[in-house]
């Protein structure tokens, strides 16, 4: 499985609603939850404007990470920006996380601290095949990323109704895709579960496709702490009121016009444990054909 890697350069919580975060020795990451006693963390939305909008949707944004490149970048503009300023938990160094696909796992610290004899340079040594159902996953997640998205999340979500005695609807298409979503190792089994139970839009279905997928094809004997990617931070006006004027530093158009964004991505944690600045990131991607990172 292909490698990118870089190191954690700070981390960041804060268990109150503020738009910045202050720099910790050391964050705790909760499979399926989050940051331990960060405001964010929980399995429904905890962003408050997203709160407003729909409770219920799930919370595929429960570890926020930016690269440090970004506030070098803003700074020769006149911006002071350091760790935990912008809100996020992980600040890296080395990785460029706007570049990854939806649906990377970022596995956190040195094979030597989680005590993997197995591990070498960040990523696992040897290949092996997933499972069935991962690889019924990866199949609904290769549909979504064709731009397929809400039919195959429809049929994930009639099959987890159909798991769950629940009424949550969506159009039939066979097993595979709920198989996907169920044969998900249990950290992620909760929070799937709200997604599977709410009216999601094409992007965030899509983002569900793709953390079912890469939970699947996760062989879970990997120590280290994990994330995987849902998708990229909408910035906000908050942005402005932090620092006047950045907000247009974050969010701009690409060479072909669309619109490109820098602060952040947003991830779900597939692993506890702890996080520390120093600890290398391996960034693990998933079997192709892989799709970028969108809002979530």
């Amino acid at each position: 499985m292909e490698a990118e890697q870089g190191t954690v350069a700070a981390v960041s919580c804060n268990d109150t609603y503020a738009f910045t975060k202050p720099v910790r020795d050391e964050i705790v990451l909760i499979a399926g939850v989050g940051v331990a006693g960060d405001v964010h963390a929980g399995v429904h939305v905890k962003h408050r404007g997203r709160v407003r909008a729909d409770a219920k949707q799930p919370n595929f944004r429960q570890v926020h990470l930016i690269q440090q490149e970004l506030f070098a970048e803003v700074g020769a503009k006149g911006y002071a920006v350091a760790a935990g300023n912008l809100g996020e938990n992980v600040t890296t160094s080395g990785i460029d996380l706007l570049a990854l696909p939806v649906g990377t796992i970022l596995r956190f610290g040195s094979a030597e601290r989680a005590g993997g004899a197995e591990f070498a340079g960040g990523s696992a040594v040897g290949g092996h095949e997933p499972a069935a159902e991962a690889g019924a996953a990866a199949e609904a997640g290769a549909a979504a990323e064709t731009g397929a998205a809400a039919e195959a999340w429809g049929a994930a979500r009639a099959s987890a109704a159909a798991a769950t005695n629940s009424t949550a609807a969506g159009d039939g298409l066979g097993d595979a895709a709920g198989e996907g979503l169920h044969g998900a190792r249990g950290s992620l089994t909760a929070v799937l579960e709200v997604a599977a139970a709410a009216e999601l839009d094409a992007a965030t279905a899509a983002s569900a496709v793709a953390l079912a997928a890469a939970a699947g094809r996760d062989r879970g004997d990997d120590p280290r702490p994990a994330v995987v990617l849902a998708g990229l931070r909408n910035p906000c006006a908050q942005i402005n009121v932090f620092r006047d004027g950045l907000l247009k530093e974050v969010v701009g158009r690409g060479a072909d016009g669309g619109v490109v964004y820098k602060a952040g991505v947003m991830a779900v944690v597939l692993r506890g444990g702890a996080v520390r600045a120093g600890d290398v990131v391996c960034a693990e991607l998933p079997p192709g054909p892989r799709a970028p990172l969108q809002r979530v």
